[in-house]
Protein backbone atom coordinates (compact mmCIF):
# COMPACT_ATOMS: atom_id res chain seq x y z
CA UNK A 1 0.00 0.00 0.00
CA UNK A 2 1.52 3.63 -0.99
CA UNK A 3 1.84 6.43 1.70
CA UNK A 4 0.41 9.93 0.18
CA UNK A 5 3.46 11.86 0.29
CA UNK A 6 2.78 15.42 2.20
CA UNK A 7 1.92 17.60 -1.68
CA UNK A 8 -0.64 14.84 -2.68
CA UNK A 9 -2.41 15.24 0.95
CA UNK A 10 -2.26 19.07 0.35
CA UNK A 11 -3.60 19.07 -3.08
CA UNK A 12 -6.17 16.81 -2.32
CA UNK A 13 -7.70 18.01 1.24
CA UNK A 14 -7.43 21.49 -0.30
CA UNK A 15 -9.53 20.68 -4.10
CA UNK A 16 -12.15 18.53 -1.66
CA UNK A 17 -12.51 21.84 0.37
CA UNK A 18 -13.21 23.53 -3.27
CA UNK A 19 -10.31 26.29 -2.12
CA UNK A 20 -7.81 27.97 -4.97
CA UNK A 21 -3.86 27.99 -4.24
CA UNK A 22 -5.21 31.96 -3.72
CA UNK A 23 -8.26 31.42 -1.16
CA UNK A 24 -5.76 28.94 0.67
CA UNK A 25 -3.05 31.98 0.70
CA UNK A 26 -5.43 34.07 2.36
CA UNK A 27 -7.09 31.99 4.71
CA UNK A 28 -3.85 30.75 6.49
CA UNK A 29 -1.11 33.27 5.55
CA UNK A 30 1.19 31.39 3.79
CA UNK A 31 2.51 32.71 0.42
CA UNK A 32 0.81 31.55 -3.07
CA UNK A 33 4.22 30.60 -4.22
CA UNK A 34 5.13 28.61 -0.71
CA UNK A 35 1.61 26.78 -1.37
CA UNK A 36 3.05 25.78 -5.30
CA UNK A 37 6.10 24.68 -3.99
CA UNK A 38 4.86 22.44 -1.55
CA UNK A 39 2.37 20.84 -4.16
CA UNK A 40 4.92 20.60 -6.71
CA UNK A 41 7.01 18.96 -4.15
CA UNK A 42 9.97 21.27 -4.19
CA UNK A 43 10.27 21.85 -0.68
CA UNK A 44 9.73 20.49 2.60
CA UNK A 45 8.11 23.20 4.92
CA UNK A 46 8.33 23.74 8.41
CA UNK A 47 5.94 21.88 11.06
CA UNK A 48 4.75 25.72 11.60
CA UNK A 49 3.43 26.03 7.88
CA UNK A 50 2.27 22.99 8.16
CA UNK A 51 0.18 23.39 11.12
CA UNK A 52 -1.08 26.57 9.45
CA UNK A 53 -2.15 24.85 5.98
CA UNK A 54 -4.04 22.19 8.58
CA UNK A 55 -5.89 24.80 10.30
CA UNK A 56 -6.80 27.42 7.24
CA UNK A 57 -8.54 23.50 5.37
CA UNK A 58 -10.03 22.71 9.14
CA UNK A 59 -8.43 19.52 9.22
CA UNK A 60 -6.14 17.49 11.58
CA UNK A 61 -2.44 17.68 11.25
CA UNK A 62 -2.29 13.90 10.43
CA UNK A 63 -4.41 14.20 7.07
CA UNK A 64 -1.97 16.59 5.57
CA UNK A 65 1.33 14.76 7.00
CA UNK A 66 2.58 10.75 6.95
CA UNK A 67 3.23 10.44 10.40
CA UNK A 68 6.11 7.27 10.37
CA UNK A 69 4.36 3.99 12.57
CA UNK A 70 7.80 4.01 15.31
CA UNK A 71 6.52 0.02 15.92
CA UNK A 72 7.09 -0.39 12.04
CA UNK A 73 10.86 -0.32 12.17
CA UNK A 74 10.97 -3.15 15.12
CA UNK A 75 8.26 -4.97 13.18
CA UNK A 76 10.71 -5.43 10.04
CA UNK A 77 13.59 -6.16 12.53
CA UNK A 78 12.02 -9.25 14.12
CA UNK A 79 10.91 -10.34 10.04
CA UNK A 80 13.81 -10.48 9.10
CA UNK A 81 15.36 -12.06 12.28
CA UNK A 82 13.13 -14.91 11.92
CA UNK A 83 14.26 -14.53 7.71
CA UNK A 84 17.13 -15.36 8.14
CA UNK A 85 17.64 -17.65 11.45
CA UNK A 86 14.66 -19.78 10.44
CA UNK A 87 17.06 -21.95 8.48
CA UNK A 88 18.26 -23.29 11.90
CA UNK A 89 15.51 -25.87 12.29
CA UNK A 90 17.42 -27.33 9.10
CA UNK A 91 19.73 -28.89 11.75
CA UNK A 92 16.62 -30.95 13.52
CA UNK A 93 14.17 -31.04 10.40
CA UNK A 94 15.48 -32.39 7.22
CA UNK A 95 15.15 -29.56 4.73
CA UNK A 96 13.49 -27.12 7.41
CA UNK A 97 16.64 -24.85 6.23
CA UNK A 98 14.53 -24.08 2.78
CA UNK A 99 11.08 -24.64 3.82
CA UNK A 100 10.94 -22.46 6.94
CA UNK A 101 12.68 -19.38 4.75
CA UNK A 102 10.78 -20.34 1.71
CA UNK A 103 7.44 -20.21 3.39
CA UNK A 104 8.05 -16.96 5.14
CA UNK A 105 9.58 -15.24 2.18
CA UNK A 106 6.46 -16.13 0.05
CA UNK A 107 3.81 -15.04 2.60
CA UNK A 108 5.98 -11.57 2.97
CA UNK A 109 7.24 -10.89 -0.08
CA UNK A 110 4.20 -9.41 -1.14
CA UNK A 111 4.41 -6.75 2.12
CA UNK A 112 8.12 -5.25 1.48
CA UNK A 113 10.55 -5.11 -1.27
CA UNK A 114 13.58 -5.80 1.28
CA UNK A 115 11.28 -9.22 2.50
CA UNK A 116 11.43 -10.12 -1.14
CA UNK A 117 15.20 -9.46 -1.74
CA UNK A 118 16.26 -11.13 1.65
CA UNK A 119 14.32 -14.01 1.58
CA UNK A 120 15.31 -14.58 -1.86
CA UNK A 121 19.10 -14.83 -0.73
CA UNK A 122 17.89 -16.72 1.89
CA UNK A 123 16.39 -19.68 0.20
CA UNK A 124 19.32 -19.42 -2.29
CA UNK A 125 21.74 -19.58 -0.23
CA UNK A 126 20.46 -22.16 1.48
CA UNK A 127 19.40 -24.47 -1.34
CA UNK A 128 22.68 -24.29 -2.34
CA UNK A 129 24.57 -25.34 0.63
CA UNK A 130 21.71 -28.55 0.73
CA UNK A 131 22.99 -29.22 -2.81
CA UNK A 132 26.35 -28.73 -2.12
CA UNK A 133 26.05 -30.97 1.16
CA UNK A 134 24.38 -34.21 -0.60
CA UNK A 135 26.91 -33.83 -3.32
CA UNK A 136 29.45 -34.03 -0.18
CA UNK A 137 27.52 -37.26 1.19
CA UNK A 138 27.57 -38.81 -2.14
CA UNK A 139 31.80 -38.21 -2.54
CA UNK A 140 31.98 -40.68 0.30
CA UNK A 141 31.62 -43.54 -2.12
CA UNK A 142 34.45 -42.65 -4.54
CA UNK A 143 36.70 -41.14 -1.08
CA UNK A 144 35.75 -42.71 1.76
CA UNK A 145 36.47 -41.00 4.72
CA UNK A 146 37.63 -37.44 2.97
CA UNK A 147 34.12 -36.44 2.38
CA UNK A 148 33.62 -35.62 6.47
CA UNK A 149 35.91 -32.72 5.97
CA UNK A 150 34.30 -31.62 2.96
CA UNK A 151 30.74 -31.96 4.90
CA UNK A 152 31.75 -31.08 8.09
CA UNK A 153 33.11 -27.24 6.29
CA UNK A 154 30.09 -26.89 4.50
CA UNK A 155 27.99 -27.41 7.90
CA UNK A 156 30.42 -24.91 9.72
CA UNK A 157 30.74 -22.06 6.57
CA UNK A 158 26.62 -22.35 6.55
CA UNK A 159 26.41 -21.88 10.67
CA UNK A 160 29.14 -19.28 10.43
CA UNK A 161 27.41 -16.99 7.65
CA UNK A 162 23.55 -17.67 8.76
CA UNK A 163 24.70 -15.84 11.92
CA UNK A 164 26.91 -12.94 10.23
CA UNK A 165 24.00 -12.19 7.71
CA UNK A 166 21.32 -12.24 10.76
CA UNK A 167 23.08 -9.60 12.79
CA UNK A 168 24.26 -7.90 9.06
CA UNK A 169 20.13 -8.02 8.24
CA UNK A 170 19.23 -6.38 11.50
CA UNK A 171 21.99 -3.96 12.44
CA UNK A 172 21.98 -2.72 8.88
CA UNK A 173 19.90 -4.22 6.68
CA UNK A 174 22.35 -5.92 4.47
CA UNK A 175 22.90 -9.26 3.82
CA UNK A 176 26.16 -11.57 2.02
CA UNK A 177 24.92 -15.03 1.12
CA UNK A 178 28.20 -16.19 -1.00
CA UNK A 179 28.28 -19.23 -3.23
CA UNK A 180 24.59 -19.08 -3.84
CA UNK A 181 23.03 -20.72 -7.27
CA UNK A 182 20.60 -18.16 -7.86
CA UNK A 183 17.19 -20.80 -7.80
CA UNK A 184 14.63 -18.10 -7.15
CA UNK A 185 15.51 -15.12 -9.72
CA UNK A 186 14.76 -11.47 -9.26
CA UNK A 187 11.44 -10.45 -10.78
Amino acid sequence: MKQQTLKENLVYQRKLKGFTQDELSEKTTVGVRTIQRIEKGEVQPHLQTIKLLAAGLDIELEDLIVLDNPKEETIKRKWMLLLHASPFFGLIIPFANILFPLFIWMSKSEDNKSYDTHGRAVVNFHSSITFYFIISLLLFFPFPGYNYILTGAIILFSIITTVLNIFSSIGKGTYKYPLSIPFLKKK
